[in-house]
């Protein structure tokens, strides 16, 4: 033992075991979130519960299981004075009938068994207050009975399928094509204050103006005729009524229903075909009620447009500075100072880079840019406020260094004599590095690209201060020019996750979706970074003969 211990062998042990237990961390947390994560798209079972009140009522219960755990009871007869009792978390759902979307039930309250899946009970997903949970009674258009019984679930899917199409003509129109017309009535409107503010606003130029205005409020007026006729058209579908837990009904109109399933008359396919289909529906919905429902399409395309942007704005500062301090400066102690200062940067707590973001970029630069060529739009600030610009700057900065200590490893380990072959061969130092030292560093540069997109992907702090918001009125990329919005402000799945776990009026509600929401941002993070690791593997395999 003596000399397994002299031989350091036990270090060798202890750093296996340390890293074993380390990747064992790691995957038991992916597997949890991926399982709470997708658990969340599953159709689950609702069950009918008969619960005897305080006042010795039964009162039926109807919903869906969704957490179980122990209550502690004070009781002397038992050894330790406590008594634990089963509490079922159920999501009772009709929130605009009941007031909440989930209840406590406490088990030894429940009449007979615990374990009885409700008749024919249907689940509507609607835009507004949630989940309807009961039996579908009837459906009428304009107070005229049109189905009941067995009738009511053939006509009702065709009545949905057609609310849907209307629905999405309703959003197409409002978003895209009346979005676009007021973007060009402001951007007009900007137009007549800049000229104005030129001293060129002439009567040439004011007859051009109301003329496209004109142009554009005859669309404007025909779009919302359209939408009159289309919004008509939606109410005109109906209402579906359904018979709820305890004697109760609820009147659903048909426009409000996003889409409706019986779970507990489904086969094995049909719930795995809603559960892709729920996948699509959180991939490219908006969110709704408060964040607490829909899905996080514009979170996605904020944080993606984000960090692509960030490293369009990293990487070439990164690589400078690497470049100018290993190839150019000298050493000294200005540049052991400036070295040590990167290295310290990166300790630096991001919220720190975000006050820095929005005094020195928001404040000052973007102010500054307000006041040279935006001053005609004051006191509506145009890039002086937290936008997407900024925040990708900030981000940057709060990556560079890095990418900068990555680079530097990588120029580092080319060796000398490629330099000074270069040199000899008649090229410039500049020239050299360019053609020879910087394509061989370019693996090193991946590597440092790959861990600022997965340490930018995943902040939040610094980005409340600079630029995202829990709900963006528009999409920082639209079908206008420029088409991407550099001064809009945007969503962040990771603030996202941060609003719906600890923000959120309804905290049982978002916990399905604060895994959801955490399984994409990994996914897309582990996305980014496996397109830079191909990258910088065909950059190895490219540069190996040489780096032998």
């Amino acid at each position: 033992m003596k000399e397994w211990f002299k031989k350091g062998e036990h270090w060798v042990w202890f750093s296996a075991s340390t890293v074993s237990i380390s990747v064992v961390l790691v995957i038991g947390l992916l597997l949890m979130i991926s399982f709470r994560g997708l658990v969340h798209f599953w159709p689950h079972e609702v069950y009918e519960y008969e619960v005897k009140t305080d006042n010795g009522k039964i009162e039926q219960v109807v919903g869906e299981l969704h957490d179980t755990k122990l209550k502690e009871f004070q009781d002397k007869s038992y050894k330790d004075g406590i008594k634990k009792i089963p509490q079922f978390l159920v999501k009772v759902g009709n929130r605009d009938v009941y007031g909440i979307d989930f209840r406590w039930i406490n088990t030894a309250q429940i009449v007979g068994r615990q374990d009885v899946l409700a008749d024919d009970v249907t689940v509507v997903e609607r835009y507004e207050w949630g989940n309807v949970y009961g039996q579908l009674a009837s459906i009428k258009q304009d107070g005229k009975v049109l189905a009941t019984g067995e009738n009511v679930l053939p006509k009702m899917q065709k009545l949905v399928d057609d609310g849907q199409a209307i629905n999405a003509e309703i959003n197409h129109i409002e978003k895209v094509v009346l979005g676009g017309i007021n973007y060009e009535l402001e951007q007009l409107r900007l137009e007549q204050k800049r000229l104005e503010a030129k001293g060129s606003y002439s009567d040439e130029k004011a007859r051009e103006l109301d003329e496209k205005r004109k142009e554009l409020n005859a669309k404007f007026e025909s779009h919302q005729a359209s939408l009159k006729k289309l919004y008509k058209e939606s109410k005109d579908l109906g209402e579906v009524t359904l018979d709820i837990a305890g004697g109760k009904v609820i009147h659903v109109p048909i426009k409000s229903i996003v889409r409706f399933w019986q779970p507990n008359n489904m086969a094995l396919s049909e719930k795995v075909g809603f559960f892709f289909d729920s996948i699509g529906h959180f991939l490219l919905d908006e969110p709704r009620e408060a964040n607490t429902e829909g899905g996080v399409f514009p979170a996605i395309i904020g944080t993606i447009t984000m960090v692509i942007l960030m490293a369009i704005f990293v990487t070439p500062m990164g690589v400078i500075a690497a470049i100018y301090m290993s190839e150019y400066a000298r050493n000294g102690l200005v540049l052991r100072t400036v070295r040590i200062s990167i290295n310290n940067l990166a300790g630096v707590p991001s919220i720190v880079f975000g006050i820095f973001g929005l005094g020195f970029f928001v404040y000052i630069i973007g102010g500054s840019i307000d006041e040279l060529f935006y001053s005609y739009a004051l006191p509506s600030p145009t890039f002086g406020t937290p936008a997407l610009l900024w925040a990708s700057l900030t981000m940057a900065l709060l990556t560079l260094p890095v990418v900068i200590v990555s680079t530097q490893e990588g120029l580092s380990r080319i060796p000398r004599a490629l330099r000074e072959g270069g040199l000899a061969l008649g090229a410039t130092k500049s020239e050299t590095i360019m053609k020879i030292v910087l394509p061989m560093s370019m693996p090193a540069i991946m590597t440092g690209l790959i861990l600022a997109v997965a340490r930018a992907a995943g902040e939040v702090a610094p980005l409340m201060l600079v630029g995202v918001v829990k709900l963006a009125p528009e999409l920082p990329i639209d079908l206008n020019a420029p088409f991407v919005h550099l001064d809009r402000k945007f969503m962040h799945l990771g603030f996202h996750i941060y609003d719906v776990g600890f923000q959120s009026p309804n905290v049982e509600a978002s916990q399905p979706l604060v895994y959801a929401t955490s399984l994409l941002l990994v996914l897309i993070i582990v996305g980014l970074n496996l397109g830079a690791i191909t990258i910088r593997n065909k950059l190895r395999e490219k540069y190996k003969a040489l780096d032998n």
